[in-house]
Protein backbone atom coordinates (compact mmCIF):
# COMPACT_ATOMS: atom_id res chain seq x y z
CA UNK A 1 0.00 0.00 0.00
CA UNK A 2 2.74 2.43 0.99
CA UNK A 3 4.63 1.62 -2.20
CA UNK A 4 1.58 2.32 -4.38
CA UNK A 5 1.00 5.67 -2.63
CA UNK A 6 4.63 6.65 -3.15
CA UNK A 7 4.42 5.63 -6.79
CA UNK A 8 1.31 7.74 -7.29
CA UNK A 9 3.05 10.75 -5.70
CA UNK A 10 6.11 10.25 -7.88
CA UNK A 11 3.95 10.10 -11.02
CA UNK A 12 2.17 13.27 -9.89
CA UNK A 13 5.47 15.07 -9.34
CA UNK A 14 6.99 14.04 -12.68
CA UNK A 15 5.37 16.87 -14.72
CA UNK A 16 6.54 19.42 -12.16
CA UNK A 17 10.08 18.02 -12.18
CA UNK A 18 10.09 18.05 -15.97
CA UNK A 19 8.87 21.63 -16.06
CA UNK A 20 11.56 22.75 -13.64
CA UNK A 21 14.19 20.91 -15.63
CA UNK A 22 12.99 22.49 -18.89
CA UNK A 23 12.99 25.93 -17.34
CA UNK A 24 16.49 25.41 -16.01
CA UNK A 25 17.66 24.15 -19.39
CA UNK A 26 16.06 27.11 -21.17
CA UNK A 27 17.74 29.56 -18.79
CA UNK A 28 21.08 27.83 -19.29
CA UNK A 29 20.57 28.02 -23.05
CA UNK A 30 19.88 31.75 -22.83
CA UNK A 31 23.06 32.49 -20.85
CA UNK A 32 25.68 31.32 -23.33
CA UNK A 33 29.45 31.76 -23.22
CA UNK A 34 30.63 34.86 -25.07
CA UNK A 35 34.14 35.70 -26.18
CA UNK A 36 35.57 39.18 -25.84
CA UNK A 37 35.58 39.79 -29.59
CA UNK A 38 31.97 38.63 -29.90
CA UNK A 39 30.90 40.92 -27.04
CA UNK A 40 32.54 43.90 -28.72
CA UNK A 41 30.89 43.11 -32.06
CA UNK A 42 27.46 42.80 -30.43
CA UNK A 43 27.94 46.06 -28.56
CA UNK A 44 28.81 47.97 -31.73
CA UNK A 45 25.91 46.39 -33.59
CA UNK A 46 23.32 47.16 -30.90
CA UNK A 47 24.52 50.53 -29.53
CA UNK A 48 21.82 53.24 -29.82
CA UNK A 49 24.49 55.93 -29.40
CA UNK A 50 26.10 54.95 -32.70
CA UNK A 51 22.77 55.27 -34.49
CA UNK A 52 22.40 58.78 -33.06
CA UNK A 53 25.89 59.75 -34.20
CA UNK A 54 25.21 58.32 -37.66
CA UNK A 55 22.15 60.57 -37.88
CA UNK A 56 24.32 63.57 -36.95
CA UNK A 57 26.72 62.67 -39.75
CA UNK A 58 23.77 62.65 -42.16
CA UNK A 59 22.71 66.07 -40.88
CA UNK A 60 26.21 67.45 -41.37
CA UNK A 61 26.29 66.02 -44.88
CA UNK A 62 23.05 67.82 -45.75
CA UNK A 63 24.47 71.07 -44.36
CA UNK A 64 27.58 70.54 -46.48
CA UNK A 65 25.47 70.26 -49.64
CA UNK A 66 23.91 73.69 -49.11
CA UNK A 67 27.02 75.49 -47.89
CA UNK A 68 28.48 78.14 -50.21
CA UNK A 69 25.32 78.55 -52.27
CA UNK A 70 24.07 81.95 -53.30
CA UNK A 71 21.52 83.38 -50.88
CA UNK A 72 17.87 83.34 -51.89
CA UNK A 73 16.78 86.31 -54.02
CA UNK A 74 14.72 88.98 -52.32
CA UNK A 75 11.30 89.93 -53.69
CA UNK A 76 10.13 93.49 -53.17
CA UNK A 77 6.65 94.97 -53.75
CA UNK A 78 5.86 98.61 -53.15
CA UNK A 79 4.26 101.92 -54.15
CA UNK A 80 6.81 104.47 -55.34
CA UNK A 81 6.64 108.26 -55.68
CA UNK A 82 3.33 108.68 -53.85
CA UNK A 83 2.52 112.36 -53.16
CA UNK A 84 2.79 113.03 -49.45
CA UNK A 85 1.79 116.73 -49.16
CA UNK A 86 -0.48 119.25 -50.85
CA UNK A 87 -3.96 118.88 -52.10
CA UNK A 88 -3.30 115.55 -53.76
CA UNK A 89 -1.58 113.98 -50.76
CA UNK A 90 -1.72 110.18 -50.83
CA UNK A 91 -3.67 110.22 -54.10
CA UNK A 92 -2.08 107.74 -56.52
CA UNK A 93 -3.37 109.79 -59.47
CA UNK A 94 -2.00 113.14 -58.23
CA UNK A 95 1.43 112.63 -59.87
CA UNK A 96 2.44 110.87 -63.04
CA UNK A 97 5.50 109.28 -61.40
CA UNK A 98 3.46 107.32 -58.85
CA UNK A 99 3.57 103.64 -59.71
CA UNK A 100 3.23 100.14 -58.31
CA UNK A 101 6.56 98.31 -58.32
CA UNK A 102 7.73 94.74 -58.09
CA UNK A 103 11.36 93.70 -58.16
CA UNK A 104 13.94 91.06 -57.34
CA UNK A 105 17.34 91.63 -55.73
CA UNK A 106 20.09 88.99 -55.75
CA UNK A 107 23.04 89.43 -53.39
CA UNK A 108 26.29 87.88 -54.59
CA UNK A 109 28.83 87.16 -51.82
CA UNK A 110 32.48 87.01 -52.88
CA UNK A 111 33.80 83.65 -53.98
CA UNK A 112 36.14 83.61 -50.97
CA UNK A 113 33.20 83.99 -48.60
CA UNK A 114 31.38 81.05 -50.15
CA UNK A 115 34.58 78.97 -50.08
CA UNK A 116 34.93 79.74 -46.36
CA UNK A 117 31.32 78.64 -45.82
CA UNK A 118 32.05 75.34 -47.55
CA UNK A 119 35.20 74.90 -45.47
CA UNK A 120 33.21 75.49 -42.26
CA UNK A 121 30.65 72.88 -43.37
CA UNK A 122 33.47 70.46 -44.15
CA UNK A 123 34.85 71.00 -40.66
CA UNK A 124 31.41 70.37 -39.16
CA UNK A 125 31.08 67.13 -41.12
CA UNK A 126 34.59 66.10 -40.10
CA UNK A 127 33.68 66.75 -36.47
CA UNK A 128 30.50 64.66 -36.77
CA UNK A 129 32.43 61.78 -38.36
CA UNK A 130 35.11 61.99 -35.67
CA UNK A 131 32.45 61.96 -32.96
CA UNK A 132 30.89 58.88 -34.51
CA UNK A 133 34.25 57.11 -34.62
CA UNK A 134 34.99 58.21 -31.06
CA UNK A 135 31.62 56.88 -29.92
CA UNK A 136 32.40 53.55 -31.56
CA UNK A 137 35.70 53.40 -29.70
CA UNK A 138 33.95 54.26 -26.44
CA UNK A 139 31.38 51.51 -27.00
CA UNK A 140 34.12 48.97 -27.71
CA UNK A 141 36.02 50.07 -24.63
CA UNK A 142 32.94 49.92 -22.41
CA UNK A 143 31.91 46.49 -23.72
CA UNK A 144 35.44 45.17 -23.22
CA UNK A 145 35.51 46.53 -19.66
CA UNK A 146 32.16 44.90 -18.94
CA UNK A 147 33.39 41.59 -20.36
CA UNK A 148 36.60 41.75 -18.33
CA UNK A 149 34.60 42.56 -15.19
CA UNK A 150 32.44 39.47 -15.72
CA UNK A 151 35.43 37.30 -16.62
CA UNK A 152 37.38 38.37 -13.53
CA UNK A 153 34.29 38.01 -11.31
CA UNK A 154 33.86 34.43 -12.55
CA UNK A 155 37.55 33.75 -11.88
CA UNK A 156 37.11 35.10 -8.33
CA UNK A 157 34.13 32.81 -7.81
CA UNK A 158 36.04 29.79 -9.19
CA UNK A 159 39.07 30.52 -7.01
CA UNK A 160 36.90 30.59 -3.89
CA UNK A 161 34.75 27.59 -4.76
CA UNK A 162 37.93 25.59 -5.33
CA UNK A 163 38.52 25.85 -1.57
CA UNK A 164 35.27 24.17 -0.53
CA UNK A 165 36.72 20.65 -0.60
CA UNK A 166 39.47 21.36 1.92
CA UNK A 167 37.01 23.22 4.14
CA UNK A 168 34.70 20.22 4.19
CA UNK A 169 37.62 17.96 5.04
CA UNK A 170 38.57 20.20 7.99
CA UNK A 171 34.97 20.23 9.27
CA UNK A 172 34.76 16.43 9.16
CA UNK A 173 38.13 16.07 10.84
CA UNK A 174 37.17 18.47 13.64
CA UNK A 175 33.92 16.57 14.27
CA UNK A 176 35.76 13.26 14.31
CA UNK A 177 38.35 14.54 16.78
CA UNK A 178 35.62 16.08 18.92
CA UNK A 179 33.74 12.78 18.98
CA UNK A 180 36.96 10.92 19.79
CA UNK A 181 37.72 13.27 22.65
CA UNK A 182 41.05 14.44 21.24
CA UNK A 183 39.84 18.02 20.53
CA UNK A 184 37.63 20.46 22.34
CA UNK A 185 34.55 22.17 20.97
CA UNK A 186 36.54 25.32 20.19
CA UNK A 187 38.34 23.74 17.24
CA UNK A 188 35.09 22.34 15.83
CA UNK A 189 33.42 25.73 16.11
CA UNK A 190 36.44 27.42 14.52
CA UNK A 191 36.29 25.03 11.55
CA UNK A 192 32.57 25.71 11.13
CA UNK A 193 33.17 29.47 11.36
CA UNK A 194 35.85 29.22 8.69
CA UNK A 195 33.42 27.36 6.44
CA UNK A 196 30.72 29.99 7.03
CA UNK A 197 33.19 32.78 6.20
CA UNK A 198 34.07 31.04 2.94
CA UNK A 199 30.37 30.69 2.12
CA UNK A 200 29.90 34.42 2.67
CA UNK A 201 32.79 35.22 0.36
CA UNK A 202 31.41 32.88 -2.28
CA UNK A 203 27.97 34.50 -2.03
CA UNK A 204 29.56 37.93 -2.46
CA UNK A 205 31.50 36.67 -5.47
CA UNK A 206 28.31 35.22 -6.97
CA UNK A 207 26.60 38.59 -6.53
CA UNK A 208 29.55 40.21 -8.30
CA UNK A 209 29.11 37.82 -11.22
CA UNK A 210 25.42 38.68 -11.53
CA UNK A 211 26.13 42.41 -11.37
CA UNK A 212 28.79 42.06 -14.06
CA UNK A 213 26.36 40.07 -16.23
CA UNK A 214 23.87 42.93 -15.97
CA UNK A 215 26.50 45.43 -17.12
CA UNK A 216 27.56 43.24 -20.03
CA UNK A 217 23.90 42.87 -21.00
CA UNK A 218 23.61 46.66 -21.02
CA UNK A 219 26.16 46.84 -23.85
CA UNK A 220 25.52 43.66 -25.82
CA UNK A 221 21.74 43.53 -25.45
CA UNK A 222 21.82 39.81 -24.69
CA UNK A 223 22.25 37.47 -21.72
CA UNK A 224 25.67 35.91 -21.77
CA UNK A 225 28.51 34.74 -19.59
CA UNK A 226 32.14 35.49 -20.30
CA UNK A 227 34.20 32.80 -21.94
CA UNK A 228 36.50 30.81 -19.67
CA UNK A 229 39.71 31.44 -21.57
CA UNK A 230 41.36 34.84 -21.91
CA UNK A 231 44.99 35.82 -22.39
CA UNK A 232 45.94 39.47 -22.09
CA UNK A 233 49.69 38.91 -22.41
CA UNK A 234 49.81 40.27 -26.00
CA UNK A 235 48.35 43.46 -27.41
CA UNK A 236 46.62 43.48 -30.82
CA UNK A 237 48.59 46.67 -31.61
CA UNK A 238 52.32 46.85 -30.94
CA UNK A 239 53.34 49.33 -28.23
CA UNK A 240 55.67 51.07 -30.70
CA UNK A 241 52.71 51.61 -33.02
CA UNK A 242 50.62 53.09 -30.22
CA UNK A 243 53.36 55.60 -29.42
CA UNK A 244 53.98 56.54 -33.06
CA UNK A 245 50.32 56.91 -34.13
CA UNK A 246 48.92 59.17 -31.45
CA UNK A 247 46.71 61.19 -33.81
CA UNK A 248 44.81 58.03 -34.83
CA UNK A 249 43.81 57.32 -31.24
CA UNK A 250 40.33 58.04 -29.97
CA UNK A 251 41.11 60.95 -27.58
CA UNK A 252 42.74 62.95 -30.42
CA UNK A 253 40.28 62.26 -33.21
CA UNK A 254 38.33 65.51 -32.88
CA UNK A 255 41.34 67.84 -33.01
CA UNK A 256 41.64 67.93 -36.84
CA UNK A 257 38.00 69.04 -37.02
CA UNK A 258 38.65 71.77 -34.45
CA UNK A 259 41.65 73.01 -36.41
CA UNK A 260 39.67 72.95 -39.65
CA UNK A 261 36.83 74.91 -38.03
CA UNK A 262 39.25 77.53 -36.67
CA UNK A 263 40.91 77.85 -40.10
CA UNK A 264 37.50 78.23 -41.79
CA UNK A 265 36.58 81.03 -39.37
CA UNK A 266 39.87 82.76 -40.20
CA UNK A 267 39.24 82.40 -43.95
CA UNK A 268 35.75 83.83 -43.51
CA UNK A 269 37.15 86.82 -41.63
CA UNK A 270 39.69 87.47 -44.39
CA UNK A 271 36.99 87.20 -47.02
CA UNK A 272 35.05 89.91 -45.16
CA UNK A 273 37.44 92.54 -46.57
CA UNK A 274 36.16 91.88 -50.07
CA UNK A 275 33.11 93.77 -51.32
CA UNK A 276 29.79 92.00 -51.67
CA UNK A 277 27.83 92.66 -54.86
CA UNK A 278 24.10 92.79 -55.48
CA UNK A 279 21.97 93.15 -58.59
CA UNK A 280 18.31 94.08 -58.70
CA UNK A 281 15.60 94.31 -61.35
CA UNK A 282 12.27 96.06 -60.81
CA UNK A 283 9.19 96.85 -62.83
CA UNK A 284 6.96 99.85 -62.15
CA UNK A 285 3.37 100.17 -63.35
CA UNK A 286 2.10 103.75 -63.47
CA UNK A 287 -1.53 104.71 -63.00
CA UNK A 288 -3.75 105.79 -65.87
CA UNK A 289 -2.51 105.46 -69.41
CA UNK A 290 1.07 106.45 -68.66
CA UNK A 291 3.81 104.06 -69.84
CA UNK A 292 5.34 101.61 -67.34
CA UNK A 293 8.96 101.76 -66.22
CA UNK A 294 11.75 99.26 -65.52
CA UNK A 295 14.88 99.60 -63.43
CA UNK A 296 18.18 97.74 -63.10
CA UNK A 297 20.39 98.38 -60.05
CA UNK A 298 23.86 97.28 -59.05
CA UNK A 299 25.35 97.63 -55.58
CA UNK A 300 28.42 96.73 -53.57
CA UNK A 301 29.52 96.96 -49.97
CA UNK A 302 32.36 99.35 -49.15
CA UNK A 303 34.73 98.02 -46.46
CA UNK A 304 36.31 101.44 -46.01
CA UNK A 305 37.17 101.15 -42.32
CA UNK A 306 38.83 97.73 -42.28
CA UNK A 307 41.37 98.75 -39.64
CA UNK A 308 38.81 98.75 -36.82
CA UNK A 309 36.42 96.19 -38.29
CA UNK A 310 37.58 93.44 -40.64
CA UNK A 311 41.22 93.58 -39.52
CA UNK A 312 40.17 93.21 -35.89
CA UNK A 313 38.04 90.22 -36.83
CA UNK A 314 40.96 88.68 -38.72
CA UNK A 315 43.28 89.20 -35.77
CA UNK A 316 40.85 87.58 -33.33
CA UNK A 317 40.24 84.55 -35.55
CA UNK A 318 43.96 84.17 -36.18
CA UNK A 319 44.64 84.10 -32.44
CA UNK A 320 41.88 81.53 -31.95
CA UNK A 321 43.40 79.32 -34.66
CA UNK A 322 46.81 79.55 -33.00
CA UNK A 323 45.24 78.65 -29.64
CA UNK A 324 43.67 75.51 -31.14
CA UNK A 325 47.01 74.46 -32.64
CA UNK A 326 48.75 74.91 -29.30
CA UNK A 327 46.02 72.99 -27.45
CA UNK A 328 46.27 70.17 -29.99
CA UNK A 329 50.00 69.85 -29.33
CA UNK A 330 49.38 69.82 -25.57
CA UNK A 331 46.73 67.12 -26.01
CA UNK A 332 49.17 65.09 -28.10
CA UNK A 333 51.79 65.25 -25.36
CA UNK A 334 49.23 64.33 -22.72
CA UNK A 335 48.07 61.37 -24.80
CA UNK A 336 51.63 60.11 -25.22
CA UNK A 337 52.17 60.28 -21.46
CA UNK A 338 48.87 58.47 -20.87
CA UNK A 339 49.79 55.68 -23.30
CA UNK A 340 53.21 55.26 -21.68
CA UNK A 341 51.60 55.06 -18.23
CA UNK A 342 49.03 52.51 -19.40
CA UNK A 343 51.75 50.41 -21.01
CA UNK A 344 53.75 50.47 -17.78
CA UNK A 345 50.68 49.48 -15.75
CA UNK A 346 49.75 46.67 -18.16
CA UNK A 347 53.29 45.28 -18.15
CA UNK A 348 53.37 45.44 -14.36
CA UNK A 349 50.05 43.61 -14.03
CA UNK A 350 51.26 41.00 -16.55
CA UNK A 351 54.23 40.21 -14.33
CA UNK A 352 52.08 40.15 -11.19
CA UNK A 353 49.48 37.83 -12.73
CA UNK A 354 52.16 35.39 -13.80
CA UNK A 355 53.71 35.46 -10.32
CA UNK A 356 50.33 34.88 -8.68
CA UNK A 357 49.51 32.03 -11.08
CA UNK A 358 52.87 30.28 -11.05
CA UNK A 359 54.10 30.92 -7.50
CA UNK A 360 51.92 32.64 -4.94
CA UNK A 361 48.60 30.80 -5.39
CA UNK A 362 50.24 27.33 -5.60
CA UNK A 363 52.45 28.09 -2.59
CA UNK A 364 49.50 29.31 -0.52
CA UNK A 365 47.51 26.21 -1.48
CA UNK A 366 50.42 23.91 -0.61
CA UNK A 367 50.83 25.62 2.77
CA UNK A 368 47.14 25.10 3.54
CA UNK A 369 47.32 21.50 2.37
CA UNK A 370 50.31 20.74 4.60
CA UNK A 371 48.69 22.44 7.59
CA UNK A 372 45.46 20.48 7.05
CA UNK A 373 47.37 17.19 6.78
CA UNK A 374 49.18 18.01 10.02
CA UNK A 375 45.86 18.75 11.74
CA UNK A 376 44.36 15.48 10.54
CA UNK A 377 47.45 13.71 11.89
CA UNK A 378 46.82 15.14 15.35
CA UNK A 379 48.34 18.61 15.17
CA UNK A 380 46.79 21.97 16.05
CA UNK A 381 44.02 23.60 14.01
CA UNK A 382 45.39 27.16 14.28
CA UNK A 383 48.18 26.75 11.68
CA UNK A 384 45.58 25.63 9.15
CA UNK A 385 43.31 28.56 10.00
CA UNK A 386 46.19 30.99 9.49
CA UNK A 387 47.29 29.34 6.27
CA UNK A 388 43.69 29.21 5.07
CA UNK A 389 43.12 32.93 5.55
CA UNK A 390 46.37 33.75 3.83
CA UNK A 391 45.34 31.53 0.93
CA UNK A 392 41.97 33.27 0.65
CA UNK A 393 43.65 36.68 0.63
CA UNK A 394 46.14 35.51 -1.99
CA UNK A 395 43.40 34.16 -4.23
CA UNK A 396 41.36 37.38 -3.90
CA UNK A 397 44.45 39.45 -4.68
CA UNK A 398 44.99 37.23 -7.73
CA UNK A 399 41.41 37.89 -8.88
CA UNK A 400 41.92 41.65 -8.43
CA UNK A 401 45.14 41.43 -10.44
CA UNK A 402 43.33 39.59 -13.23
CA UNK A 403 40.68 42.33 -13.37
CA UNK A 404 43.27 45.12 -13.48
CA UNK A 405 45.30 43.20 -16.07
CA UNK A 406 42.29 42.77 -18.37
CA UNK A 407 41.17 46.38 -18.04
CA UNK A 408 44.69 47.60 -18.72
CA UNK A 409 44.81 45.48 -21.86
CA UNK A 410 41.41 46.75 -23.05
CA UNK A 411 42.42 50.38 -22.46
CA UNK A 412 45.31 49.89 -24.89
CA UNK A 413 43.71 47.46 -27.34
CA UNK A 414 40.92 49.84 -28.36
CA UNK A 415 42.85 53.12 -28.46
CA UNK A 416 42.98 53.06 -32.27
CA UNK A 417 39.35 52.76 -33.44
CA UNK A 418 38.36 50.04 -35.83
CA UNK A 419 37.19 50.93 -39.32
CA UNK A 420 33.94 48.91 -39.14
CA UNK A 421 31.89 51.30 -37.02
CA UNK A 422 28.41 51.07 -38.60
Amino acid sequence: MVTRICNRRMHALLPLVAAVACASFAHAAEVTPLTLDAAVVLAVRNAPLLAADAARVDAAREDRMRAGRLPDPELGIGLDNLTATGGGAFDPLADSMTMQTIGIVQRIPPRAVRAAQRAAADAQMLAASAQRTLAGADVRQAAADAWVSLWSAQRRLDLLEDMRGATDVAKRASRARLAGGTDGAADALAARAEAADLDNRIDAAQAGVEAAQAMLRRWTGTDASAADMADFAELPVAPATLLSQLDRQAPLLQWPAREASAQASLDAARAGKRPQWSVGVSYGKRFGSLPDMASVNFGMTLPLFAGNRQDRDIGARHAERDAVLAEHEDARRAQRAAVEQRLADWRGWTRQVRRFRDEQVPLAADRSRVALAAYRAGGSLQPWLDARRDEINTRLAYADALAAWGRGWAALAYLIPAEDTP
